[in-house]
């Protein structure tokens, strides 16, 4: 299935001419004793391990909300305080299914049957993307889910939609000058990117800022997204390609099923591997013996710990409330989503979407998990660092899910993409 633009305006454009609800029936649901938030996890499909951890990161926050406890008790606005505004939260989860289609559905059923205050999640850029659209068609916050791709906060930016994760740009300019230094300036790359728009965010800004340091890039393979699971076409030609660096930017699933596959096929001993954006999984999947020696970026990692006190908070209260399971990147960003939205309706006193964004747009720095971090008006991104990271040795592992040390903690405002270059032209409240 192509998941192309033209699609995507399509798709959601079909959904927003069915949508009946409108600013009368937000206004009645934040009237009640409660407020009802819609929760898009892919469960299922290419990025459904990503998705299961989104969608407990945004159980956990709820919690912590509604009981005035973990991180939430700690941050100034909502300190002392059970609920938002005095209301108890109510939400249902959705299976997205990885499939922008669906994810449009469901959004759309949870503004128009539910009264959603609101929407939050995606993993995928492409089904964030979609449901961005309607959400800002009904006036409807959307707290993005994981999107990489600059088109989020760049061509495709929403009025109604906020983004946390990184985009591609940043991930590019923070890991670049770490590859320079540590891999050399000479070298030959040959990129796997699949073919919707993260895939291509992602191979663009990294080929901008490898190429700057005097990297080479031989190839650009493209594969479809979402896959068949088997990439066997597309690495031969990525064996024959000359190159000594293998650039993976596919994630999820389809990284997993790749680089083993890239292993099989004999290209990892000859191509040193970097992984630019690695998801949440997947060192799980590919194990530590492919996983060592490899660069990449992480949204957060669970070792920051040792060094942000609210992240060691929500490290805890995560294994506290899902014994054996470390919460990974995506759970990070649906806690994280959720507080910075909080704190915004409290110090706007208001559930009232055009406030509370007046008062994100504002800029005030909230501390969390990665000290204090800001949304930048023109675009709707979140100004926070950037962890780069690269893969331990088995020997080296603490525990099962000790893959990475942390070489770096980029700063936000020295990789920000400049607001002019964005493409970003911000629709009306």
């Amino acid at each position: 299935m192509s998941l192309n633009r033209d699609r995507f305006l399509r798709t959601t454009a079909g959904a927003v001419a069915g949508l009946a609800a409108g600013a009368a029936d937000l206004q009645a649901a934040s009237a009640a004793d409660s407020v009802f938030l819609g929760l898009c996890c892919p469960l299922t499909g290419s990025y459904g391990a990503d998705g299961e951890d989104l969608r407990k990161g945004y159980l956990l926050a709820i919690k912590d909300l509604n009981a005035g406890t973990g991180v939430m008790g700690q941050i100034p606005s909502l300190r002392g305080k059970k609920g938002v505004l005095g209301k108890q939260i109510e939400y249902k989860v959705a299976d997205t299914e990885t499939n922008p289609n669906t994810a449009v559905q469901h959004a759309t059923e949870f503004i128009t049957q539910n009264k959603a205050i609101m929407v939050t999640g995606g993993v995928a850029s492409s089904e964030v993307i979609a449901m961005a659209k309607v959400a800002q068609q009904q006036k409807v916050l959307f707290m993005t889910g994981a999107s990489g791709s600059n088109d989020t906060t760049g061509i495709d930016c929403q009025r109604y939609s906020f983004r946390s994760q990184c985009d591609a740009y940043m991930v590019a300019k923070a890991i670049a000058p770490i590859l320079g230094k540590a891999l050399g300036t000479k070298r030959k790359a040959v990129y796997l990117t699949p073919d919707y728009s993260y895939g291509h965010s992602l191979t663009g800004s990294m080929r901008e800022f490898t190429e700057k340091l005097g990297w080479t890039t031989v190839a650009d393979v493209v594969a479809p997204f979402p896959s068949p699971g088997d990439f066997s076409s597309y690495l031969t030609n990525i064996a024959n390609s000359g190159a000594d660096t293998f650039v993976n930017i596919e994630f999820g699933n389809d990284g997993v099923a790749s680089t083993k596959q890239a292993a099989q096929f004999g290209i990892l001993p000859k191509m040193k591997l970097v992984v630019p954006n690695v998801s949440t999984y997947f060192p799980d999947g590919v194990g530590a013996e492919l996983m060592a020696g490899v660069y990449g970026t992480q949204e957060w990692y669970f070792s920051l710990a040792d060094r942000y006190p609210l992240s060691k908070r929500f490290l805890d209260d995560f294994e506290k409330m899902y014994p054996g399971v470390v919460p990974r990147w995506t759970a990070h960003i649906a806690y994280s989503q959720l507080a910075i939205w909080a704190d915004a309706v409290t110090r706007a006193k208001t559930f009232n979407a055009p406030a509370v964004i007046a008062t994100l747009e504002a800029g005030k720095p909230l501390t969390l998990m990665l000290g204090p971090v800001h949304y930048r008006a023109g675009d709707h991104q979140l100004v926070r660092p950037v962890p780069v990271v690269i893969g331990k040795s088995a020997a080296q592992m603490k525990n099962k899910a000790d893959f990475f040390q942390v070489v770096d903690i980029v700063p936000g405002e020295d990789v920000m993409q400049p607001l002019a270059t964005t493409s970003c032209t911000m629709p009306p409240v």
